[in-house]
């Protein structure tokens, strides 16, 4: 049995939290993450990761991701954050950089 077969995919992951109400978008910004439907920054201390999952490219380590669910009581918003990591992650503030590495 392969290993990879019962394993959640990353768009089968986010279909399942959009119905949960994960439905915005989010996109990475240097010190905040927008939500661009809403046209909102959502600055490290506004948000909360509710869940997180990691993904492993199964023949390629640059297919890897980070899934992230999260939510602003401030803004009123739940969405998703998908977040490639290794050599090709973003520059971030070290206030983004601490949230996102506590999960």
């Amino acid at each position: 049995m392969d290993k990879y077969e019962n394993s959640p995919t990353l768009s089968g992951t986010m279909a399942r939290l959009k119905a949960e109400g994960y439905t915005e978008d989010f996109n990475l910004g240097f010190d905040c993450i927008h939500c661009n439907r809403k046209q909102i920054k959502v600055f490290p201390p506004e948000f909360h990761i509710d869940q997180f999952f990691r993904f492993e490219g199964e023949s390629d380590p640059a297919d890897s991701a980070i899934l992230y669910a999260i939510s602003s009581d401030k803004h009123k918003v739940k969405g998703l954050l998908v977040n490639g990591y290794g050599i090709y992650s973003e520059p971030l503030a070290d206030e983004m950089l601490d949230k996102l590495k506590t999960h």
